[in-house]
């Protein structure tokens, strides 16, 4: 079971390779989504809904740890709202499709 445990979590890894934002040069999202896909969008929900996924690893809790045992891993899986490679919380992406509204308004 431990060698399992090791061999998923490198494919994990390796399917998800971190992008550190530092070193990604700062971009306005308009350049990234143009009016026309952003019009395309229902709500700020479909906006979240259909913005690419990120997922992360996370320190495992104890009630996880009792269950699995000490070799579980812990993912969390969000949205990009802004395109940068990391998860953003809800706000973060509510401010993204208000600052594309805001530009985009009729």
């Amino acid at each position: 079971m431990n060698w399992f445990n090791v061999c998923l979590g490198a494919v994990l890894m390796l399917m998800s390779v971190p992008v550190v934002a530092s070193e990604l040069p700062t971009q306005d999202i308009s350049e990234i989504i143009s009016k026309e896909e952003f019009l395309s969008y229902e709500n700020v929900a479909d906006f979240i809904e259909h913005s690419p996924k990120v997922t992360e690893f996370v320190a495992p809790e104890a009630d996880d740890i009792e269950q699995y045992g000490s070799d579980v891993m812990k993912t969390l899986t969000g949205s990009d709202c802004d395109r940068d490679g990391k998860m953003d919380s809800n706000p973060e992406c509510n401010a993204v499709f208000y600052k594309l509204w805001m530009k985009y308004q009729l």
